[in-house]
Protein backbone atom coordinates (compact mmCIF):
# COMPACT_ATOMS: atom_id res chain seq x y z
CA UNK A 1 0.00 0.00 0.00
CA UNK A 2 1.06 3.54 -0.55
CA UNK A 3 1.40 5.82 2.49
CA UNK A 4 -1.84 7.56 1.46
CA UNK A 5 -3.66 4.21 1.32
CA UNK A 6 -2.41 3.37 4.82
CA UNK A 7 -3.67 6.67 6.22
CA UNK A 8 -7.07 6.25 4.59
CA UNK A 9 -7.56 2.56 5.43
CA UNK A 10 -5.92 2.53 8.87
CA UNK A 11 -6.76 5.84 10.54
CA UNK A 12 -4.73 5.63 13.70
CA UNK A 13 -1.99 7.35 15.61
CA UNK A 14 0.18 4.33 14.80
CA UNK A 15 0.72 3.56 11.15
CA UNK A 16 0.92 -0.17 10.35
CA UNK A 17 4.38 -1.73 10.22
CA UNK A 18 3.33 -3.15 6.85
CA UNK A 19 0.11 -3.19 4.84
CA UNK A 20 -0.68 -4.88 1.56
CA UNK A 21 -3.67 -4.86 -0.75
CA UNK A 22 -4.59 -6.51 -4.03
CA UNK A 23 -4.83 -4.70 -7.37
CA UNK A 24 -8.56 -4.10 -6.87
CA UNK A 25 -7.94 -2.75 -3.36
CA UNK A 26 -10.53 -5.12 -1.88
CA UNK A 27 -8.27 -7.51 0.11
CA UNK A 28 -5.99 -6.22 2.86
CA UNK A 29 -3.29 -7.77 5.02
CA UNK A 30 -1.59 -5.67 7.68
CA UNK A 31 0.85 -5.98 10.56
CA UNK A 32 0.75 -3.48 13.38
CA UNK A 33 1.87 -2.90 16.95
CA UNK A 34 -1.12 -2.41 19.22
CA UNK A 35 -1.20 0.47 21.66
CA UNK A 36 -2.62 -2.01 24.19
CA UNK A 37 0.09 -3.79 26.15
CA UNK A 38 -0.25 -6.71 28.53
CA UNK A 39 2.61 -6.68 31.05
CA UNK A 40 1.84 -10.15 32.38
CA UNK A 41 1.01 -11.83 29.04
CA UNK A 42 -2.43 -12.92 30.31
CA UNK A 43 -3.83 -14.40 27.09
CA UNK A 44 -7.27 -15.20 28.48
CA UNK A 45 -7.91 -11.62 29.59
CA UNK A 46 -6.34 -10.19 26.43
CA UNK A 47 -8.56 -12.39 24.26
CA UNK A 48 -11.70 -11.16 26.02
CA UNK A 49 -10.55 -7.56 25.67
CA UNK A 50 -9.78 -7.86 21.95
CA UNK A 51 -13.08 -9.62 21.26
CA UNK A 52 -15.03 -6.89 23.08
CA UNK A 53 -13.08 -4.21 21.18
CA UNK A 54 -13.89 -5.81 17.83
CA UNK A 55 -17.56 -6.07 18.72
CA UNK A 56 -17.64 -2.34 19.49
CA UNK A 57 -16.12 -1.37 16.10
CA UNK A 58 -18.97 -2.77 14.00
CA UNK A 59 -22.74 -2.67 13.97
CA UNK A 60 -22.85 -6.48 13.85
CA UNK A 61 -20.19 -9.17 14.39
CA UNK A 62 -20.64 -12.89 13.81
CA UNK A 63 -17.72 -14.80 15.33
CA UNK A 64 -16.83 -17.81 13.16
CA UNK A 65 -13.91 -19.09 15.24
CA UNK A 66 -11.73 -17.88 18.08
CA UNK A 67 -9.10 -19.15 20.44
CA UNK A 68 -5.38 -19.48 21.00
CA UNK A 69 -3.13 -21.48 18.70
CA UNK A 70 0.58 -22.21 18.44
CA UNK A 71 2.49 -20.62 15.59
CA UNK A 72 6.16 -21.61 15.51
CA UNK A 73 6.21 -22.26 19.27
CA UNK A 74 4.42 -19.02 20.16
CA UNK A 75 0.86 -18.70 21.38
CA UNK A 76 -1.29 -16.29 19.37
CA UNK A 77 -4.87 -15.22 20.01
CA UNK A 78 -7.04 -15.41 16.91
CA UNK A 79 -10.50 -14.21 15.98
CA UNK A 80 -12.25 -14.99 12.72
CA UNK A 81 -15.47 -13.14 12.02
CA UNK A 82 -17.89 -11.55 9.61
CA UNK A 83 -18.89 -7.96 10.21
CA UNK A 84 -21.48 -5.47 9.11
CA UNK A 85 -21.26 -1.70 9.16
CA UNK A 86 -24.61 -0.05 8.50
CA UNK A 87 -24.78 2.46 5.70
CA UNK A 88 -25.51 6.13 6.17
CA UNK A 89 -28.93 6.79 4.69
CA UNK A 90 -28.22 10.52 4.55
CA UNK A 91 -25.10 10.26 2.35
CA UNK A 92 -25.50 9.41 -1.32
CA UNK A 93 -23.34 6.42 -2.27
CA UNK A 94 -22.89 5.29 1.35
CA UNK A 95 -26.40 3.98 1.97
CA UNK A 96 -25.76 0.23 1.66
CA UNK A 97 -24.27 -1.74 4.56
CA UNK A 98 -20.71 -3.02 4.21
CA UNK A 99 -20.06 -6.71 4.92
CA UNK A 100 -16.50 -7.95 5.57
CA UNK A 101 -14.70 -11.18 6.47
CA UNK A 102 -11.76 -10.76 8.86
CA UNK A 103 -9.15 -13.04 10.37
CA UNK A 104 -7.06 -11.31 13.00
CA UNK A 105 -4.45 -12.65 15.38
CA UNK A 106 -2.46 -11.15 18.23
CA UNK A 107 0.94 -11.98 19.62
CA UNK A 108 0.82 -10.78 23.23
CA UNK A 109 4.22 -10.35 24.87
CA UNK A 110 5.30 -8.25 27.83
CA UNK A 111 5.82 -4.76 26.42
CA UNK A 112 4.26 -5.29 22.96
CA UNK A 113 1.32 -6.76 21.12
CA UNK A 114 1.66 -7.51 17.41
CA UNK A 115 -1.52 -7.60 15.34
CA UNK A 116 -1.82 -9.52 12.06
CA UNK A 117 -5.02 -8.85 10.15
CA UNK A 118 -6.57 -10.02 6.89
CA UNK A 119 -9.90 -8.73 5.61
CA UNK A 120 -11.91 -8.89 2.42
CA UNK A 121 -15.51 -8.48 1.29
CA UNK A 122 -17.76 -11.14 2.81
CA UNK A 123 -18.58 -12.26 -0.73
CA UNK A 124 -14.90 -13.29 -1.17
CA UNK A 125 -14.70 -15.27 2.08
CA UNK A 126 -15.10 -18.69 0.44
CA UNK A 127 -12.23 -17.88 -1.96
CA UNK A 128 -9.84 -16.86 0.84
CA UNK A 129 -10.81 -18.49 4.14
CA UNK A 130 -8.82 -21.72 3.74
CA UNK A 131 -5.70 -19.90 2.51
CA UNK A 132 -5.88 -17.22 5.19
CA UNK A 133 -6.16 -19.81 7.96
CA UNK A 134 -3.09 -21.58 6.60
CA UNK A 135 -1.19 -18.33 5.99
CA UNK A 136 -1.71 -17.06 9.53
CA UNK A 137 -0.13 -20.24 10.91
CA UNK A 138 3.07 -19.65 8.91
CA UNK A 139 3.89 -16.18 10.25
CA UNK A 140 7.39 -15.88 11.67
CA UNK A 141 8.22 -13.36 14.36
CA UNK A 142 11.68 -12.21 15.31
Amino acid sequence: MTPDDMVQRYPSVRAPLAAYTDLNRTLDFSVNISATQWPDGNLEMAQKFFKASIQSFYDRVDILDEGVHDVHKRKLIFLEFESRVNGNKLVLGEQAPVYRYTYIQYLVEPGRTLVFSFNCPKSSKEDWQKNVRAMMKTIRIK
